[in-house]
């Protein structure tokens, strides 16, 4: 017996160690009584290397434990070098996205967004354990927070936590609610362009106000019906923007607020003055988005001539939108010109009814104009409006690709105001000269107002190019509309037989080729 107890206190003391490693893992209330155990464990090794010197130091002769030892120092080698290689992975750690359509990444637009925030954003995320979107949320948190250290998240079990449920004024299970300083903004889904949005309200100083000019018989953006605009509305307001109303024939003067104006469509024309203001707001360094619908009497030909861009008289035909279950005046645009608006946009857009814009070749100097919609080379520009069967006239018409959508912009210098101008002899005395302040005039025009009505907003990418042309506008490149990601489905068929096959490699014939191998090894250490 007390051979056995000298022979085996070694295992003794390792069952142990192992024992107080256990209990400060699952009761770590008792750390004395783990440290009590821990310290009998070493006491134990003393104690056998004490009673078995003589043993340990002829073992160490023999030249099985010169192999031995070696492979025990290899494996110490390799554990550390993987302690190490973890301590440095956790602390730098990367992320890869294999997946072809990068559906475990976050769009260019949201890392830029979490990577220059300057404030802290506090996100505190209430569902419910048994809620199937909590790990989606987890997930997309988790990508949020690698690419930037300002964000912040928790998970809050409603049912569990009813204080901050009521402090919070939480309703439905899902809600998440982002916080930064005194702002907050909440929302119930668990999409990227949602949760971008969010942390973009809440950590912008203001919002900026859009109007929508009316008056002239354009559509309303209170109209919920087909052809109304509130949709379009609904949306603009997701991501910040305050929408208003502006009768310009009506008001005394044009709002100072206004960061975009929108003429969306306009059937009778507008008045001598109220264009007069538009051109004085653009020339200021103001942003206008026109839409122009065939064959309206909006007046704005001449006055859009003056910027460089003509209003063609015509109606696009483009019998690819037939294929696609349309008619043919509903012309399709899949493939975009480069600039900051269509930038990674890969969805197909229609334009029902719509006209070509052209850009002249007299234009403003300092002017930039960029047509960054275009149809395909299957449609025309029927010009010939009062036939009644339409043909496309090689004579008369336009063969495809036709513009429907020209962007641009212009660096202007402020001029001093009359109240503000120093007297000559102040000038003269003055060094230190101050430059002058630069704002940029930009302008969107398209050929068509229909786009963006309730009936055709949702209508593949007509929203999204909507939200990026006017995000543009007002230089909040930050907010240009995220594309969803979709999942291409990976399948593999499979026979009975292939199916049997897979399985014997994988469950039997692997693990026993292991197993062979591990045992050839051992027989062959043994024999040494």
């Amino acid at each position: 017996m007390i051979n056995w107890i000298k022979q085996s206190l070694n295992y003794i003391s390792l069952l142990l160690l192992a024992l107080a490693i256990v209990f400060l893992i699952i009761w770590p209330q008792h750390k004395t009584a783990a440290l009590i155990i821990g310290l009998l464990g070493l006491a134990l090794i003393v104690v056998y290397l004490l009673l078995n010197l003589s043993e340990l130091k002829e073992s160490l002769r023999r030249k099985s434990f010169l192999y031995s030892s070696n492979m025990f120092l290899i494996i110490i080698l390799v554990l550390a070098i993987l302690v190490l290689l973890n301590f440095f992975l956790a602390r730098h750690h990367y992320r890869l996205d294999f997946t072809e359509a990068k559906i475990h990444s976050l769009s260019e637009q949201s890392i830029s967004v979490a990577k220059n925030l300057k404030k802290e954003v506090q996100i505190k995320c209430f569902f419910r354990e048994g809620n199937v979107n909590r790990q989606n949320m987890e997930n997309i948190l988790k990508i949020y927070a690698y690419h930037s250290p300002k964000i912040k998240y928790e998970f809050i079990d409603p049912d569990k936590n009813p204080g901050l449920v009521k402090k919070y004024d939480i309703t439905q299970d899902g809600t998440t609610v982002f916080e930064c300083g005194d702002k907050e903004n909440r929302i119930t889904s668990t999409s990227e362009e949602d949760i971008t949005n969010a942390i973009i309200k809440v950590t912008r100083e203001k919002k900026k106000v859009l109007y929508f000019l009316e008056g002239h018989g354009e559509n309303s953006i209170e109209d919920t019906g087909d052809n109304g605009y509130s949709t379009a509305k609904s949306e603009l307001e997701k991501i910040g923007y305050e929408v208003k109303k502006l009768p310009l024939a009506l008001s005394e003067s044009f709002p100072a607020d206004c960061s975009l104006l929108f003429i969306p469509g306009p059937r009778k024309q507008l008045l001598p003055n109220e264009l007069e203001t538009i051109k004085n707001y653009l020339n200021e360094g103001g942003r206008v988005f026109f839409m122009v619908d065939p064959e309206t009497g909006s007046g704005l030909e001449i006055f859009l001539a003056e910027y460089g861009i003509k209003l063609v008289n015509d109606l696009i035909v483009d019998p690819v939108s037939r294929l696609l279950g349309g008619d043919y005046f509903i012309p399709v645009v899949t493939e975009y010109d480069y600039h900051e608006i269509t930038r990674n946009f890969r969805y197909a857009s229609f334009f029902p009814l719509a006209r070509s814009i052209e850009i002249a070749e007299s234009k403003p100097e300092g002017l930039t104009l960029t047509a960054i919609a275009k149809t395909s080379s299957n449609s025309w520009s029927e010009r010939q409006l009062e036939k009644k069967e339409v043909t496309f006239d090689r004579d008369k018409d336009k063969q495809g690709p036709i513009t429907l959508a020209v962007v641009g912009s212009k660096t202007i210098s402020q001029e001093t105001k009359p109240e503000e101008k120093e007297n000559k002899e102040d000038k003269d005395n003055r060094t230190d000269h101050q430059p002058a302040e630069k704002k940029e005039l930009r302008l969107a025009v398209f050929g068509d107002s229909d786009f963006i009505t309730n009936r055709y907003y949702n209508l593949s990418g007509n929203g999204n190019l909507f939200l990026n042309t006017v995000n543009w506008l007002t230089e909040e490149s930050d907010l240009i509309s995220i594309q969803p990601r979709t999942r291409t489905p990976r399948t593999i068929n499979l026979t009975p037989s292939q199916g049997r096959f897979l399985m014997l490699l994988s469950i039997i014939l692997l693990p026993l080729i292991v197993l062979v191998i591990g045992l050839t090894i051992w027989i062959r250490r043994r024999s040494l």
